[in-house]
């Protein structure tokens, strides 16, 4: 067996030395040195200085040369592509592809109509009852307590998060405006302007409702509560909706009837 000695170390014949690398980790993902020590290590500050070459690049719609041809009767020279083309061209034509799948309008639930009473399940206004009044093109439900009964303002909430109960209310007369849609609810950050002051002190920004919010919600509770004093249970409808949902120990969840 031989072996070949260099810088106080051995490998065998016909092996390279295993090299380690230049950076390691002292911790589970903490490198021992950090990115701009490695670039002084590496020597690449020397690059900096050193300006790169230029590439000599042809005029732009030059596509073709002319090369000189031998032979008499060649003509002496001929224009050809400065770049090859494929040699052989698919006869299937290729095309993009394309994605013919649309998100489509969940499917509402069949317990779930206009003017029926939901319990919110989560959220912050959870264990809440709410009238659900039309679905939104997303698929999420706007529903209102109304405000003025258990302070539930206009609202977007999934159907998975809500039970439907056997009671129902005539919203046929309640108008809607038509700016209620999912535009209507999407909150949007301005950005700031970067000022210097103190990085850890942070500013909470306190979410405002705009006086278009407000104005609607008083249109839509005026027509909702002249609807709910319409029906048969108008006595018992206020408190009930009033009244927050809950459990009450020994009551047996599964032989309740919503």
């Amino acid at each position: 067996m031989f072996f070949t000695f260099s810088y106080s170390r051995f490998t065998m014949a016909g092996k390279k030395t295993p090299t380690l690398p230049r950076n390691s980790e002292i911790a589970p993902g903490i490198s021992r040195f950090s990115a701009g020590r490695l670039f002084h290590k590496r020597g690449l500050w020397k690059k900096l200085e050193k300006p790169l070459p230029k590439k000599e690049t042809a005029p732009k719609g030059t596509l073709t040369e002319t090369k000189k041809v031998g032979g008499s009767k060649n003509g002496g020279q001929r224009v050809v592509p400065k770049r090859k083309t494929g040699r052989f061209v698919s006869q299937v034509e290729t095309r993009p592809k394309h994605n013919a799948r649309k998100a489509k309008l969940p499917k509402l639930r069949a317990s779930i109509t206009p003017g029926t009473v939901l319990i919110v399940l989560a959220g912050r206004h959870r264990g809440k009852r709410v009238v659900f009044l039309k679905q939104l093109e997303s698929g999420l439900l706007l529903v209102s307590g109304p405000l003025r009964y258990n302070g539930t303002p206009l609202r977007r909430i999934a159907q998975a998060f809500v039970i439907a109960t056997k009671t129902k209310i005539d919203i046929s007369s309640v108008k809607l405006p038509e700016n209620l849609t999912d535009e209507y609810f999407k909150r949007t950050t301005e950005k700031k302007p970067k000022e210097e002051g103190n990085i850890f002190v942070q500013t909470k920004t306190q979410y405002t409702v705009t006086d278009q919010r407000k104005k609607d919600q008083k249109t839509v509770d005026a027509s909702l509560i002249a609807a709910i004093k319409k029906s048969k249970d108008a006595k018992f409808l206020k408190a009930y909706l009033a009244t927050p949902f809950s459990i009450q120990k020994g009551e047996k969840v599964h032989n309740l009837v919503f």
